[in-house]
């Protein structure tokens, strides 16, 4: 478990400091979720003269939409990095150590859980800076911080899957459009019961990305909400344990034929 350890330790400090070493990969994923907030809370002001609409902000009911988008810049920030690994011949240079497999992996994805944590902090920043006040209180912000790594780790995961199965970074970076899909059909910009066309809301209610934001979004306007965050945590952990168990899929595999 020591060398374990070790291991992990100096995999995430060099991923740390290689996403420390890209500007965009810093910079971008922080700016723009906030400048789409802005945006979506100036034009759909007027959602919350809605009947039922369950706050008179929409900045507090959208700023669980960054929190979110942050975990899909995971994705390719992972894979990316990873793939580029796999291209430079790095992954290749480490299969003939006794560097473990799930030390590859979680040690890669270190730089960027500690970005992951960054945007959330600056998320919720920004969101208190503008007169947003959790209805969860000061333990609810831990919580949301907790909840936002715990979908950063899942969304990163399975862009370690997409860079081990390709290898390829330009594979990896023709994934990330698909999952922003998920969002726009998702209950970002309107609750789930207010939507009115069929269809529209059905694909909301089938998409697992409105239960991830609905959990965020409960502690920022609702409190305590047990039903959403149970949904938003089990959901998120689900996918954490399926992008990691396709990633060490992939890991062996590629490892073999090397």
């Amino acid at each position: 478990m020591t060398a374990l350890a070790l291991q992990v330790a100096s995999l995430g400090r060099r991923s740390v400091v290689r996403t420390l070493r890209q500007p965009a990969a810093v910079v971008f994923p922080l700016l723009f979720p906030v400048l789409l907030l802005a945006v979506n809370a100036g034009g759909l002001r007027a959602e919350t003269r809605l009947p039922g609409f369950p706050t008179d902000s929409f900045l507090a009911f959208a700023l669980a939409v960054p929190f979110i988008q942050g975990g899909l810049f995971a994705t390719g920030n992972a894979g990316i990095d990873l793939a580029k690994d796999i291209q430079t011949g790095f992954l290749n240079r480490l299969a003939l150590t006794p560097m473990r497999g799930i030390a590859l992996l979680a040690g890669e994805l270190g730089g960027v859980m500690s970005l992951a944590v960054v945007q959330a902090l600056f998320y919720l920043a920004i969101g208190l800076i503008f007169g947003v006040r959790l209805k969860s209180g000061f333990a609810g912000g831990f919580v949301l911080i907790a909840l936002a790594a715990v979908i950063a780790l899942g969304f990163a995961a399975f862009g370690a899957f997409a860079a081990l199965r390709t290898g390829s970074t330009e594979a990896v970076n023709g994934i990330f459009p698909v999952f922003f899909v998920f969002l726009f059909i998702s209950s970002m910009n309107i609750p789930r019961n207010l939507m009115s066309t069929t269809w529209f809301r059905w694909f909301a209610t089938i998409n697992p990305v409105s239960y991830l934001i609905e959990g965020v979004r409960s502690l920022v306007i609702s409190g305590w909400n047990a039903e959403a965050l149970l949904l938003a945590f089990g959901i998120g952990l689900g996918v954490v344990v399926a992008g990691f168990t396709l990633a060490a899929v992939s890991l062996s595999e590629r490892l073999a034929r090397t």
